[in-house]
């Protein structure tokens, strides 16, 4: 069995995915509570918010400890990253 792919910032983000997840859950119980929409707009943008800084700190990482910039396939990797950015 291989070693798991772990990172200095993957306890990190996964403390930011929790913290979003639990956003969302307050999301969904907001919506059947009936609450006002710009209420729930706000929480959902700080979801949203929560969500893309994990992204771009997980993309970031790899692409600091993964790639290597001379290699061709780390070269088709990196711009399959950038579109996600």
């Amino acid at each position: 069995m291989t070693e798991p792919h772990r990172h200095a910032t993957h306890p990190g983000i996964v403390r930011r995915l929790k913290r979003a997840d639990g956003h969302l859950r307050h999301v969904i119980t907001m919506i059947e509570e009936g609450r006002e929409c710009t209420d729930i707009a706000m929480q959902l943008q700080a979801v949203e918010k929560a969500v893309t800084a994990a992204k771009r700190t997980l993309i970031h990482d790899h692409i600091d400890h993964c790639l290597d910039a001379n290699g061709e396939n780390d070269l088709v990797e990196m711009k399959a990253l950038a579109k996600l950015l």
